[in-house]
């Protein structure tokens, strides 16, 4: 049996091994779908290396081990990753972390005021 956290390789592709979702499983259940000018801002950075690398969608998920669809997410700007697949996303672009967060800043977030959850407030 998997936890839901487990992540099944579908591969939809046998050629180019482009991972696809299998529901139930992978980060693309637990990912925050969550617009942001950040997600946009860092979605364009990926875009634009992967196009000077002459990468396709499915050439960068295989090279950094996600699924597919979430390059097409992040590419779009509809969601931020995770801390660990930033990572792997930057290597396989032969990039460093930071450069993918180069210019992002607090106010690129969507406000959290709206969720509410319990907050400290300041004293």
């Amino acid at each position: 049996m998997h936890s839901r956290y487990t992540y099944r390789r579908v591969y939809l592709y046998p050629v180019s091994h482009a991972l696809v979702h299998q529901p139930g499983f992978g980060d693309a259940v637990v990912m925050p779908r969550v617009p942001s000018a950040a997600a946009q801002h860092i979605g364009e950075l990926i875009r634009g290396q992967r196009t000077r690398m002459g990468l396709t969608q499915d050439e960068l998920a295989v090279r950094a081990g996600i699924d597919s669809a979430n390059v097409r997410t992040y590419e779009n700007g509809r969601a931020l990753m995770n801390l660990f697949t930033l990572v792997r996303v930057a290597d396989a672009l032969a990039l460093e972390p930071g450069e993918l967060l180069d210019g992002i800043t607090p106010s690129m977030f969507p406000s959290n005021a709206a969720d509410g959850r319990r907050r400290a407030s300041k004293a």
